[in-house]
């Protein structure tokens, strides 16, 4: 560890201080309302926020390889585990706050894990629409939650649509006061983001909304405070275990906010990179973000995660390394022990006027748009996994979610783009065929293109295709050329079913070769598994134009242009 920090401030310049201080106070003027609002959100006390962000800040300056990035409490996962814990809580008698730590040790174990594998692609495997759906999702959850604090009125257990019928049904009933203050601390936040993202707008209506209630003492107008900090410095303790059926549950809610952590810490990395055109170990980073919820379990809060908005402050504000997020921990501490007691003067209202701007932000309409001009039915993964995640309790329909990702990559695989080419006239290039421009076609020649690596799930697919494209001619095929510049990847079963399809093509009198086969790997593996050998080494070519001169009987055989 002692190597790992003299590392990171080897090279180190002291007119850096100055800037990393500047970032450290806006770090720690925007983080103050962010973690105490995220603890509500996760069902903790809200010192538990400070708590997290403590220990994935250091954790991450020790460990963690990108220089901005800020770790903490993060709003996106917290809807997700709070549900899941509050149900395996009521299921078996446990109080939430007990399982929340050894929740967040059991999700800083797989991030651990993930970064010690250096499983860094594991960020690529959740497509752009369902992450943007499921956000989506969560952020309609935080608005629901949120909308009998922010009204004043009674909260309803169950189905996020019961809880909504209920809230609109209270309306009638809402406290305006409490509808103000939160209203206004929203307002404020988004004016003042707005304006410039180094405005701490959640901050000043934070405050804003507790000298309101300070001095009209609108807690005699049925506002609900957030009460004083608890001081005390929390103390390092393994968390008890429960029940072996909680702990399996836990784990499979552990796998997958630790599968959206790997997501967000991979994206804050690409976005907020150290250095311009340098590869980062993201996967260092994996395991530094666990690390934090490791130290955040061992003091008593919840699991961690990288903030794009906060690490955005800290590169916006001039900050060149982690001791910016390690002054913006040590402003927060002790601002909380000097002035804990103010936070009596905190509306729970206001705190949710910040979740609502949360939700506002990550509930991605710009996105959704550039989905629906672009992505054409790919909007359709958007709203079906936001579908999922609110019709669903939350944890299985973030499952699910992650779940139709795989399949819908798996789908494209299985159901590859093949084409048949034909010659751009005058040259040596076989393109597929555009509407209403001149192409050249070989009697009895079909030059087949199949798009995809050549695997289990899509050899039967591409073998029919061919089979269609062959019967589709209007003379009978005698050469059929693949062309293989798609198929960088060829598995064992994929190899065999083309085998005996070629052996079948061959029978009928037609010649099979394959050109353009330029992957490495692909080559290894159609020598390996005999689909050389089946068309024959003779027949393989560097280029369409080649094979097609060579053994069509229209062409010149011995001739290769380039």
């Amino acid at each position: 560890m002692r190597g790992r920090i003299l590392a990171s401030l080897r090279g180190y310049r002291i007119e850096w201080l100055s800037r990393d201080l500047v970032a450290g106070l806006m770090l720690a003027a925007i983080a103050i309302p962010g973690q105490l609002a995220t603890a509500r959100l996760a069902g903790m006390p809200p010192e538990t926020g400070i708590y997290a962000f403590a220990a994935g800040s250091i954790a991450f300056a020790i460990f963690g390889a990108n220089r901005f990035m800020s770790v903490g409490a993060d709003s996106t996962i917290a809807p997700i585990f709070a549900g899941g814990l509050a149900s395996i809580a009521v299921a078996h008698g446990h109080e939430h706050a007990q399982l929340a730590p050894l929740f967040a040790l059991l999700v800083g174990t797989v991030l651990i894990v993930i970064g010690l594998l250096r499983a860094g692609w594991l960020a690529t495997l959740l497509s752009v629409p369902v992450t943007t759906g499921f956000l989506a999702g969560i952020s309609i959850h935080i608005v629901v939650g949120e909308l009998p604090t922010l009204l004043g009125v009674p909260d309803e257990k169950g189905h996020l649509l019961v809880r909504l019928a209920h809230v609109i049904g209270q309306v009638p009933h809402a406290n305006p006061v409490s509808l103000a203050l939160g209203a206004g601390v929203l307002c404020v936040t988004l004016v003042a983001s707005r304006i410039s993202p180094r405005i701490p707008g959640a901050l000043l209506g934070l405050v804003g909304a507790g000298l309101a209630t300070a001095l009209f003492h609108l807690e005699t107008r049925g506002v609900s405070l957030l009460g004083p900090l608890a001081v005390t410095l929390p103390h390092v303790s393994l968390p008890g275990l429960p029940g072996m059926e909680e702990i399996g549950r836990m784990v499979q809610l552990a796998l997958v906010v630790a599968m959206v952590c790997v997501m967000q810490t991979a994206a804050v990395a690409s976005t907020f990179p150290s250095d311009e055109g340098k590869v980062e170990d993201v996967s260092r980073d994996f395991g530094a973000v666990g690390a934090g919820s490791v130290a955040a379990a061992l003091i008593g809060a919840f699991p961690v995660n990288a903030s794009p908005p906060r690490t955005a402050i800290v590169r916006e504000s001039g900050g060149q390394t982690q001791l910016a997020a390690l002054a913006a921990v040590a402003l927060v501490v002790a601002l909380v022990i000097a002035a804990s007691g103010l936070t009596a003067y905190v509306p729970h209202a206001a705190l949710s006027g910040i979740l609502l701007y949360v939700a506002w932000r990550i509930f991605r309409i710009s996105e959704m748009r550039q989905i629906h001009r672009r992505g054409g039915l790919e909007i359709l993964l958007v709203a079906a996994s936001a579908a999922l995640v609110i019709a669903l309790p939350i944890e299985t329909g973030m499952l699910l979610a992650i779940v139709m990702s795989f399949v819908h990559s798996l789908y494209i695989v299985a159901r590859p783009y093949c084409v048949e080419l034909a010659r751009v006239p005058g040259s040596t290039v076989w393109w597929p065929p555009l509407p209403d421009a001149p192409f050249e076609h070989e009697t009895g020649v079909l030059v087949f293109a199949p798009g995809a690596p050549l695997n289990f799930t899509n050899c039967e697919r591409i073998c029919a295709e061919i089979r269609a494209a062959i019967a589709r001619q209007r003379e009978p095929v005698k050469l059929l050329v693949i062309e293989a510049n798609g198929m960088i990847d060829i598995d064992y079963t994929g190899s065999q079913v083309l085998r005996r399809a070629i052996a079948k093509w061959q029978d009928a009198g037609i010649v099979v070769a394959m050109a353009r086969l330029s992957a490495g790997r692909a080559r290894d593996q159609a020598l390996r598994t005999g689909l050389i050998e089946a068309i024959g080494p003779e027949r393989v070519f560097m280029s369409v134009e080649e094979a097609v001169r060579a053994l069509s009987s229209s062409g010149s055989p011995g001739t290769a242009p380039a």
